[in-house]
C-alpha cells in the first residue's frame, strides 16, 4: 500500500496554474473564448459607424453628380437650346473647360474612401487575425465531427444531424445563413492540410452555392465558384475520385477557357482513366489529428442527450441535503446529488448563486489567457483545448475567499496552500472543448510536482453559466455525461484511496455547440489530506 507522503516545501508561483497575473490578453487567440469573440462586436459597431458616415457622403456625392447629369442631359435634349445663343456657347466652353475636370477629377470620392481608411485603420490591431478565422473554420468542423451534423443543413442554419430524421439539437432564435465564400473558406482551411474528407463536403457546398447566384457579386467576397471548383476538384483527384476530378475541372475551363494549369490537369485525369481503375484506393477517412483512440466513445456521449441511463436503471443514486458535519453548512445544507458511485461523482446544486458567479466572471475576465496543456515537463497551447483561462487567489475578493470555504466544508479538504490550487476561470472559445484527459498527472515529470504537494487528488468544477446545446462533461470510460447545470459544482476524486490515478475519470469538455460556457476549477492536491481522505485497509483501494 502506498500512502502520500506531506510535504509542505514550495510555493504557489511556480506554474501559469499557479496564478501568476499575466497582462491583459492582446486580440490574438479571439476564437478561443467567447468574451473575446462577443468584444469583437465592438470594433465591428465602430466600422459600422464609419461605413454609414461613408454611405452617406456618397449619397451627397452621387446626388451632386445627379443633378449635373440632368442638367447638361437637359440641354442636349432641348431642340431649342442652341449654341447660337452666345450664353449657351458660352456655357458650353466652360462645361468643357472647367466643369467636366472639377467633375471627373473631384477629391470628394477620394477624401470620402480615405476617411473610410483611416476608420478601419483605428480599429486594425483589435481585429481578429488569420488564425482566429483559420481556429473558427476548424471549429465548425469539429461541430460537425462530434455532433454528426450535416453541412448542407449547417450552411442553412440548421443543427442537424446528417442522415437522420431527429429534431434539431439547437434551433436558434435567429436564423443565419451561410454564404458560399463562407462555406469556401472553411473547406480552404481542411484543403490547406490535407484534409481532404472535410474540404470535400465544405467545397461540395461552396460549389452549389456559387451556382445558384452565378453572374452576382458581393463586394466582400473573396473567392469564385472557379476557386472552389478547381480546389474541389484537387481535393477530388488526391481522394482517388479522378473521374469527379476531371468532370469538375472540365466545368471550371467551361468559365476560364484559357487557365493553361486546369488544361493540364484535364488532360492527366483523362490519361489516368484511360490507364484503368486505380487499384488500392481505399475510401477517405476522416482525420484524427490528435490520435484521439477513444474519440467514437466521446463522441457517443457528447451527443447523448440526456447523458447517462434512466434513474431506474442505477437504483442507488439519490439526492440528499448535505452538512458533511461542517458548521458552515448547518443552517444551509447543500443540494446535493450522487451521479456515479464509480468513479464517486457528485453534482451539487445551488453552490454559488447568480450574483457570485457574475462576480467571478468579471474578475477573471481581464485576465483570461489561451488555455494550454502539459506536454511534458512543458505547458502548450493544444488543438484539442480551446478555451482561455484565469487564476484567482482567494485574497482577489471576498466572493473568492468565500468560495473557497464553501469548497473546503464539502469536501471536507485541506485547501491551505499549498494543498491546493489557485481557483482556474475557464472560458470556452467557438466551438470550446477539451478532448479525453486527467486532471492528475500520469508521470512524475509532469509541472504538477512542481507544488511539492503531491498529485491532484480531486476536482471541483462549478458552472458559471448555462448553454443553449453541447458542452456536457463526458466521463469516457464510466460511459456517462452530465449536462451544464448552471451555478452547480461537479466532484470527482482523481485518485484512488491508495494514491494510484483513477482510470475511470478519463473526461472531456464536450464541444459548445451554442452558448457562452464559463467554469470554475478547484484541483486539490493529495498532501494535507492523509487524515481527511485516509488510505482504505486494501491496498487496491
Amino acid at each position: 500500500m502506498r500512502c502520500p507522503v506531506p510535504g509542505v516545501r514550495g510555493v504557489l508561483g511556480v506554474l501559469g496554474v499557479l496564478g501568476v497575473l499575466l497582462p491583459p490578453p492582446s486580440p490574438a487567440d479571439t476564437f478561443s473564448a467567447m468574451r473575446s469573440v462577443r468584444g469583437a462586436l465592438g470594433p465591428e459597431r465602430r466600422l459600422l459607424r464609419r461605413l454609414r458616415t461613408y454611405l452617406r457622403g456618397e449619397r451627397s456625392r452621387l446626388r451632386r453628380l445627379h443633378r449635373f447629369y440632368e442638367k447638361v442631359q437637359a440641354l442636349h435634349q432641348d431642340p431649342e437650346a442652341s449654341v447660337d445663343n452666345p450664353l449657351l456657347a458660352f456655357s458650353l466652353i466652360k462645361r468643357l473647360h472647367s466643369d467636366w475636370p472639377n467633375v471627373i477629377y473631384s477629391n470628394e470620392a477620394t477624401e470620402n474612401t480615405q476617411a473610410l481608411h483611416d476608420g478601419f485603420k483605428e480599429v486594425e490591431q483589435e481585429l481578429p487575425g488569420a488564425e482566429d478565422l483559420d481556429g473558427a473554420a476548424r471549429a465548425l468542423m469539429r461541430l460537425q465531427d462530434v455532433y454528426a451534423l450535416s453541412v448542407k443543413g449547417m450552411a442553412n442554419g440548421v443543427f442537424q444531424r446528417a442522415g437522420a430524421a431527429r429534431p434539431p439539437l439547437y434551433s436558434p432564435s435567429h436564423h443565419i445563413s451561410l454564404s458560399a465564400d463562407d462555406c469556401f473558406h472553411v473547406g480552404k482551411v481542411a484543403y490547406d492540410t490535407g484534409d481532404y474528407y472535410h474540404s470535400i463536403a465544405w467545397l461540395e457546398e461552396a460549389v452549389n452555392l456559387f451556382r445558384l447566384s452565378y453572374g452576382s457579386w458581393n463586394p466582400e467576397d473573396r473567392s469564385s465558384l472557379e476557386d472552389a471548383l478547381d480546389h474541389l476538384a484537387f481535393s477530388y483527384f488526391m481522394a482517388g475520385n479522378i473521374s469527379h476530378a476531371l468532370s469538375l475541372s472540365r466545368e471550371f475551363l467551361h468559365y476560364d477557357p484559357s487557365n493553361q494549369r486546369v488544361v493540364k490537369n484535364v488532360a492527366k485525369y483523362k490519361k489516368l482513366l484511360e490507364m484503368g481503375p486505380v487499384v488500392g484506393t481505399e475510401p477517405l477517412r476522416r482525420p484524427n489529428s490528435t490520435q484521439l483512440q477513444s474519440r467514437d466513445a466521446y463522441e457517443e456521449l457528447c451527443q447523448r442527450p440526456r447523458g447517462q441511463p434512466t434513474p431506474e436503471h442505477l437504483p442507488h443514486l439519490r439526492c440528499s441535503y448535505e452538512t458533511n458535519g461542517s458548521p458552515y453548512l448547518l443552517l444551509q445544507p447543500i443540494k446535493k446529488e450522487v451521479v456515479r458511485f464509480q468513479p464517486y461523482v457528485a453534482l451539487y446544486h445551488d453552490f454559488i448563486s447568480d450574483a457570485e458567479a457574475e462576480t467571478i466572471k468579471g474578475l477573471a475576465g481581464p485576465w483570461l489567457q489561451r488555455s494550454v496543456v502539459a506536454s511534458g515537463e512543458k505547458q502548450q497551447k493544444a488543438e484539442y483545448r480551446i478555451s482561455k483561462s484565469a487564476w484567482l487567489k482567494d485574497t482577489a475578493d471576498p466572493v473568492v475567499r468565500a468560495l473557497e470555504q464553501r469548497i473546503a466544508a464539502v469536501t471536507g479538504l485541506d485547501l491551505r496552500p499549498p494543498y491546493a490550487e489557485y481557483l482556474q476561470v475557464v472560458n470556452y472559445g467557438l466551438g470550446g472543448h477539451y478532448e479525453p484527459h486527467f486532471d492528475h498527472a500520469t508521470s512524475r515529470k509532469s509541472p504538477l510536482y512542481r507544488m511539492k504537494s503531491g498529485n491532484r487528488i480531486a476536482t471541483v468544477m462549478i458552472y458559471l453559466s448555462t448553454v443553449q446545446a453541447g458542452g456536457s462533461t463526458a466521463f469516457i470510460h464510466a460511459n456517462f455525461s452530465v449536462p451544464v447545470v448552471k451555478n452547480a459544482a461537479l466532484f470527482w476524486w482523481n485518485l484512488r484511496r491508495n494514491g494510484d490515478g483513477d482510470g475511470d475519470t478519463l473526461h472531456a469538455g464536450c464541444p459548445v455547440l451554442a452558448g457562452d460556457k464559463w467554469v470554475a476549477n478547484k484541483w486539490i492536491h493529495e498532501h494535507g489530506q492523509e487524515f481527511r481522505r485516509p488510505c482504505g485497509t486494501h491496498s487496491q483501494d
